[in-house]
């Protein structure tokens, strides 16, 4: 379909098809990720090496100015807004998708200017989300064993409840936020279309994405071991898969195509 194709808005669909995933589908996300770090190693490390040093600067902060409670609850709300830091990466996968030579500037600049009120659509529902979360856990807390030495049925009881809860609004973020963003990034298309599609991709690719992110929590915790050094790497080979996986799950043909942060000018082979 081409790029310069007049589309009725009339007549879009509500939510984009997606296609069925074979389960290992994530590992090849990976792969090809890795490729585009590869085919931008410039780009990609000083974005990685940004968001890891943002990463152990709020960890540095709650350490210091907190408690170890408040560093592991600014972790988790990193993981819940770690989707949007995300976006100048599938700015660049876009470029290399049409060969161009990425420009980290560029396509940040062109992005926003588009489309700032999809992405703070999304940044607020993403918000409201960690905010009810946040509110959960304090809620959670009244099953914290109040004895100088608590017993161990208690801690594990405690730590079952929270993590259940955890889960749940980490599941809705992560189902919400799979597929969206790379498709606000591809296509013109409202948020809301972008996040039903995401959460009915998710559903129907249960195993994969259970893969995927399994994959994902893998990384981010070989980062934290490495003392954040990891993620100058991990994060853009993450963000890249993401990119992909959305190309190869969401069939958003019916959608117009935008040309966030894309040139005239070809890249360089």
């Amino acid at each position: 379909m081409s790029d310069q194709q007049e589309f009725d808005r009339d007549t879009m669909p509500f939510v984009a098809p997606c296609r069925q995933l074979s389960p290992w589908a994530p590992f090849g996300w990976l792969k090809k990720g890795m490729a585009d770090l590869k085919r931008a190693p410039q780009q990609s490390l000083t974005y990685g090496f940004f968001m890891a040093l943002v990463m152990a600067t709020v960890v540095w902060l709650a350490w210091v100015y907190g408690s170890q409670w408040f560093m592991l609850a600014m972790l988790g709300g990193f993981v819940f807004l770690a989707p949007l830091t995300c976006i100048g990466l599938y700015a660049i996968s876009a470029q290399l998708e049409r060969d161009q030579t990425p420009s980290m500037a560029r396509s940040l600049r062109a992005a926003f200017k588009r489309h700032l009120g999809n992405e703070l659509v999304f940044a607020l529902a993403l918000l409201v989300i960690f905010m009810v979360w946040a509110r959960a856990g304090v809620l959670v807390s009244v099953f914290f064993p109040t004895d100088a030495h608590p017993e161990l049925r208690d801690l594990i009881g405690y730590l079952t409840i929270g993590s259940i809860v955890g889960a749940m609004f980490a599941a809705v973020t992560f189902s919400a936020s799979a597929f969206s963003l790379p498709m606000i990034m591809h296509r013109d298309v409202d948020s809301i279309t972008a996040i039903v599609t995401s959460i009915n991709a998710v559903l129907r690719n249960k195993m994969a994405m259970v893969i995927w992110l399994s994959l994902i929590m893998l990384g981010l915790l070989i980062g934290l071991l490495t003392a954040f050094v990891g993620l100058i790497v991990i994060l853009p080979v993450i963000g890249y898969g993401a990119w992909h996986g959305y190309l190869e799950t969401i069939d958003a043909s019916a959608f117009p195509r935008h040309t966030v942060g894309i040139t005239s000018t070809p890249r360089n082979t």
